[in-house]
């Protein structure tokens, strides 16, 4: 899996982009309204999240409407539940050792 979706979602300005955008597909306005940044740092982060294909844009005229593309986080969600599962893996492991030493110490 390419890392350009964990690259886009590294920086809070986009993830909180990301997260407005759960809630269904928006206008730029609608998107990043109020997050105290200028107009050109808007468009640096809506083109990395557009270029990772995290998001997608439609333009009707004047209108930019943006939406989530749910088969990119798809497979960073799919890459990040494998990890879990083998890290809990690895940690019940660790534990029933432990645990083994325990005894073998009493």
């Amino acid at each position: 899996m390419a890392n350009d979706t964990f690259t886009a979602l590294a920086h809070p300005l986009r993830r909180r982009i990301v997260e407005r955008l759960s809630g269904g597909p928006a206008t730029v306005g609608e998107a990043t309204g109020d997050l105290g940044v200028s107009k050109p740092t808007v468009s640096r982060h809506l083109r990395a999240l557009e270029e990772a294909r995290v998001v997608t844009r439609v333009i009707d005229g004047r209108s930019h409407r943006l939406a989530l593309r749910p088969d990119t986080l798809a497979e960073a969600s799919k890459w990040i539940e494998t990890q879990r599962t083998r890290w809990e893996g690895l940690f019940d492991a660790v534990g029933e050792y432990l645990q083994e030493e325990r005894a073998d110490r009493r």
